[in-house]
């Protein structure tokens, strides 16, 4: 608080913490139900923060003298409890080692360097601040939190610094995240590297950098990113500057405001404010500091320091002693967010308790030797050690406190925000909590909505080297760079990625095919030519009304079967053309609807008979004109193949070798329904597969060759005599039907889905009209509107005029 005379430094804050202490004590020298017919007494030591001061007040506290004699106790009435201290860690480790001999109980109520959980070295050190373990790991988690993958780390560099920041940077690596530098402040020359620090900061594309200091080691820092000018990053502070007043003045509000943190668990002492507050100058316990700490709170002197002439200097006012500790604010009555004084309030409190159990011991069931108890007026450091290790107790705010095996509390610290305040001041706003011992899924709380940052939003700012990959992307890294450096490629054809920041892509399930941003999968359309889809009803309408036709002209060749015209075209095999003519344009119904296993065994069947079929009865008609023609022919034995069991022989011949082709096919490889997802991505093919395709292409191409024979036989035929003729139709009808079906081949292997069974229903539309137009139109046309050539005189003088 105060080092020496001239008085060089006064803090109000560790001033807080020494009237923190005696109040605990205060407290708990009132409470009836704690070490009742006990009073706590305690010895203040102030070591200025020297090395040299604190060694020499724990030898005087241990000797109870006003110098320092080895093994050697001058109070002896007066048992030494423990010692509360120091606060700096390379402290505390000189003293743990000295203490640590004799079994002192020592706790810290600031010490957190990781080197104190030794236990093995330090034996009786104990803290009711977290280590500095615990808080690498928070700020590692808490950059996590944030989504911050690419962050700079500074440290200084001493133990403090560099073992807390290796951990940071363990952890932050082993999550996936990446440094973008790590730079150390030189403590003993901190302005030296200072403009080097900065410049890598300035040049480094993170928007976050991890400071792992004090106070003292960042203020240089701070003064040359003035310089530099250097805006925009966010300082995530480490305990030791996150609730600093050094560095929190209003030069540099701009640098600051936004940073985010760790500091000690904040709590409240009730009652601790009215008794800062009645402290007065007339107090003999610890007067001297009282009277430096008035004059600094009141800007007064006391007039045992006027000058030689008696007289107070004109810029100085006396101290009165009437003046109000109520009317000042200042960080000694600041109660609002304790946290050093808490440490030191609850250190009291820990010893207390340790003295209250070793107080309550029941003879014979002591934790020693024999069941023995240790005398509470005599005991040995060792006793209350034991006592020490075992302390559990509850504070008022409902929070546990407990060591564990190395001599911790349970970790606990609050994240703070620095935000600016309307009058350009900072002030530290606890926006969540990293608490080791709550439930798992509460150990870290964050609450976005109370923190606020540089830009005046409250949305958490973005530090990654490289924009999150979409869904739909994965992310390829870069070469030579580290793994947070990446660029975003699109998924494959086929695969998607579902979620932010994918390593891969994936494809989706045979039945499912991705969507056009490639985030997600689609059920696939179940495509197959069916009765409610248009092209469906389309195609089972216009073949239901074909068949029609065919039926129609049959009715009409009954009714006038008895005419020349009738019966010169064979009156018996176009009965059987046109109603196989109609079995063509019905048999398309067994290609519409659900594939089915029937369904599939019967269709390109039917198909392939009934075809069969009409071209069997087209070439015999063809060969039966040939037949007529010659059997005229005087001295000429074909008479006898012109008689109609001989067309009745060629159609059974022909169409029983297509039924061979067809057995065949279904009892070597018949086909079967299927499911096609390889033809299209979006859409599942109910198709059915023709089992064996080179016997469904040699029933095709046998139907070819009858159409080729008759299409031939029917060419050299056309110039016989008009009274038989009919071999010009038959012509044109095969020329039309090898030409839709020669048209097909290419078609079809071109077609998809149900468009390939349409191209075959098509073919067999454009086919059957094809014969009915060629084969049947001119002769109704003739029975219809042109009666007058439907008689014998006009058949006999049309078979005449070639010759005339």
């Amino acid at each position: 608080m105060s080092c020496g005379p001239m008085r060089p430094r006064f803090h109000f804050e560790s001033y807080q913490q020494l009237q923190g202490m005696q109040f605990a004590v205060d407290e708990i020298n009132r409470n009836p139900d704690i070490l009742p017919n006990i009073t706590l007494g305690f010895q203040v030591y102030d070591s200025c923060d020297v090395l040299q001061y604190d060694l020499k007040g724990a030898l005087q506290i241990l000797t109870g003298y006003d110098r320092a004699i080895p093994n050697y106790r001058c109070s002896r009435n007066v048992p030494l409890s423990s010692i509360i201290g120091p606060a700096i860690s390379t402290h505390s480790i000189l003293l743990a080692h000295i203490l640590g001999l004799y079994k002192y109980p020592q706790i810290s109520h600031f010490s957190t360097s990781s080197v104190l959980s030794d236990r093995r070295t330090f034996p009786a050190f104990f803290r009711t601040v977290p280590s500095d373990h615990f808080q690498s790991k928070g700020l590692a988690h808490l950059v996590l939190h944030l989504g911050w993958t690419w962050v700079g780390l500074l440290a200084a560099d001493n133990d403090y610094g560099q073992q807390g920041i290796q951990l940071v940077q363990q952890e932050i690596v082993n999550a996936g995240a990446c440094v973008a530098f790590t730079e150390s402040i030189l403590t003993n020359h901190p302005g030296h590297n200072a403009p080097h620090i900065v410049k890598v900061m300035k040049a480094s594309s993170t928007m976050a950098v991890v400071i792992y200091a004090t106070d003292v080691d960042l203020a240089p820092i701070l003064e040359e990113m003035l310089r530099q000018n250097v805006t925009g990053k966010i300082l995530v502070a480490s305990e030791a500057w996150s609730t600093s007043t050094l560095v929190s003045m209003e030069k540099y509000s701009m640098l600051l405001s936004g940073t985010i943190g760790l500091a000690l668990h904040s709590g409240k002492v009730l009652g601790l404010r009215e008794f800062l507050n009645k402290i007065h100058p007339s107090m003999s316990l610890g007067r001297d500091w009282i009277k430096i700490f008035w004059e600094l709170a009141f800007s007064c002197k006391f007039m045992a320091d006027k000058n030689q002439t008696g007289y107070l200097d004109a810029s100085e006012k006396e101290c009165t002693g009437l003046e109000n500790l109520e009317s000042v604010h200042n960080i000694y009555n600041d109660v609002s967010s304790l946290r050093t004084t808490y440490s030191v309030y609850i250190a009291v409190h820990v010893v207390a308790n340790a003295l209250e159990n070793l107080n309550k011991c029941i003879r014979g069931e002591g934790p020693f030797s024999q069941g023995l108890c240790a005398d509470i007026w005599n005991f040995t450091p060792w006793q209350l050690l034991h006592y020490m290790k075992e302390v559990r107790f509850m504070l008022n705010s409902g929070r546990e406190i407990y060591f564990d095996e190395n001599g911790d509390p349970p970790a606990i610290y609050d994240i703070v925000n620095w935000q600016l305040s309307p009058n350009g001041t900072i002030r530290y706003v606890k926006v969540g909590s990293y608490d080791t011992a709550a439930p798992q899924g509460k150990i870290f709380t964050f609450n976005t909505s109370a923190s606020l940052w540089a830009s005046g939003s409250q949305q958490v700012p973005i530090s990654v080297c490289s924009q999150s990959c979409p869904p739909g992307f994965w992310k390829a890294s870069r070469k030579g760079e580290p793994v947070c450096c990446f660029q975003c490629v699109p998924c494959p054809q086929g695969e998607i990625s579902n979620q932010t920041d994918s390593f891969n892509c994936f494809k989706c399930p045979w039945d499912m095919w991705p969507n056009t941003e490639r985030s997600r999968c689609l059920p696939k359309l179940i495509d197959y030519l069916s009765y409610e889809d248009s092209l469906g009803i389309t195609m089972a309408s216009t073949s239901t009304i074909s068949s029609l036709v065919p039926v129609i002209i049959l009715k009409l060749f009954m009714q006038f079967k008895s005419t020349p015209i009738v019966k010169a075209n064979n009156y018996s095999l176009s009965c059987l053309l046109l109603v196989s003519l109609s079995f063509c344009f019905l048999c398309t119904l067994a290609f519409i609807g659900y594939p089915r296993s029937e369904n599939c065994l019967f269709r390109q069947v039917a198909f392939g008979m009934v075809f069969a079929l009409c071209i069997s009865c087209i070439l015999a008609k063809t060969i039966m004109v040939v037949f007529a023609f010659m059997a005229t022919k005087p001295g000429n034995n074909l008479r006898k193949w012109a008689n109609p069991w001989v067309s009745y022989v060629i159609i059974f011949i022909s169409s029983c070798i297509q039924f061979l082709f067809c057995i065949t096919w279904l009892s070597i490889s018949p086909p079967y329904p299927e499911m096609n997802t390889e033809s299209q991505s979006t859409a599942i093919i109910l198709q059915c597969n023709e089992g064996s395709p080179t016997a469904f292409w040699c029933m095709l191409g046998y139907l070819g060759f009858l159409a080729t024979i008759s299409f031939i036989v029917a060419f050299l035929a056309r110039r016989l005599p008009d009274s038989f003729n009919e071999a010009k139709f038959i012509t044109f009808s095969m020329l039309a039907f090898l030409t839709v079906w020669v048209s097909y081949i290419p078609a079809s292997l071109s077609a998809e889905g149900k468009y390939t069974v349409a191209m075959e229903i098509f073919a067999i539309f454009a086919s059957s009209w094809a014969l009915v137009v060629c084969m049947f139109a001119p002769k109704c046309f003739i029975i219809l509107f042109r009666p007058n050539m439907n008689s014998k005189q006009h058949l006999m003088k049309k078979c005449r005029s070639p010759v005339d």
